[in-house]
């Protein structure tokens, strides 16, 4: 009983740093560089659906839908402001990692100087009571959180492996330099992996806002929960970032049979530091020599 109660549990939680790690996984795959601000952008989701469905009294589906849209916008933001400034001047990927760092930083902030450090609820859904399968119990949203999740990545699948863009995407994710030789336009690329992306992880906010309570440094959680299952399943590879983030929702979740609760980032720092060392290009990753 407890087994499944665990493995059901892992599952949930792998759904949301899913939608994290694949939108990590696509921002990196389009620019080659890692946006630590990514997670800070969830919570900024989390946020813009509490101002507009609580504060404001938006229809819940309305004020939704609008921060997905906001998010995404936010991250193109982000990209054109910021980063793309920085590519103009030629700046490394060193810098541009630390400017991400503090985009989080300032993002963090920015949430807790307008909302303050109090947690937040959204109150939408009432609680009740979970069905039972083979033992576990899942609740009505912790099924909408696994459904919507896997709705959400066989449409990026889709959009990424059949359309048109998603092949230049690819394309991009495979060789930078071959795809602008080829008059591919690589910025263009940038920008909607950069959208997609943010717009992914606004979902998740909203996702969260629903089960959890909300509060300004949630961000920094998220982010190393989907970079962690990113790099374990493959940063490079969409599917890889998802299976890499359902093994360490279940992995955390049973790490916290035999330990206390709060070891759960300290389970998913060791896995990092583990494949980061032992197989740096994931589980569905491939060597930078291999492609070569």
């Amino acid at each position: 009983m407890i087994f499944n109660q665990l493995l059901v549990n892992g599952i949930i939680a792998g759904s949301i740093y899913s939608l994290i790690a694949s939108g990590f996984s696509l921002i990196y795959s389009a620019n080659r560089f890692v946006h630590f601000a990514h997670g800070t952008v969830a919570a900024a989701g989390a946020y813009m659906l509490y101002t507009l469905f609580t504060l404001w009294g938006v229809p819940f589906y309305i004020a939704a839908i609008s921060t997905i849209i906001g998010t995404a916008l936010l991250g193109i933001f982000i990209f054109g402001g910021i980063y793309r400034t920085l590519q103009k001047r030629k700046s490394s990927v060193i810098i541009l990692m630390i400017a991400s760092l503090g985009i989080l930083i300032l993002l963090e902030n920015t949430l807790l100087l307008t909302f303050g450090g109090d947690v937040k609820t959204i109150g939408f859904l009432e609680v009740v009571k979970g069905t039972e399968i083979f033992g576990a119990i899942i609740t009505p949203l912790q099924q909408v959180i696994v459904g919507v999740s896997v709705i959400s990545f066989a449409a990026l699948w889709i959009f990424v492996k059949y359309t048109k863009q998603g092949k230049i995407m690819r394309a991009v994710a495979d060789n930078l330099e071959l795809a602008k030789i080829n008059g591919i336009n690589t910025k263009k690329v940038q920008y909607i992996g950069f959208g997609i992306g943010s717009a992914l992880a606004g979902l998740a906010g909203v996702l969260i806002a629903l089960e959890q309570n909300v509060n300004p440094t949630m961000g920094t959680g998220l982010m190393l929960k989907g970079f962690t299952g990113a790099i374990i399943g493959g940063i490079t590879s969409l599917p890889g970032a998802v299976l890499g983030s359902y093994l360490l929702g279940i992995i955390e979740n049973f790490g916290i049979w035999y330990l206390p609760s709060g070891y759960k980032d300290a389970i998913a720092f060791v896995l990092l530091l583990l494949f980061l060392l032992v197989r740096p290009q994931g589980i569905l990753g491939i060597k930078k020599g291999v492609r070569q």
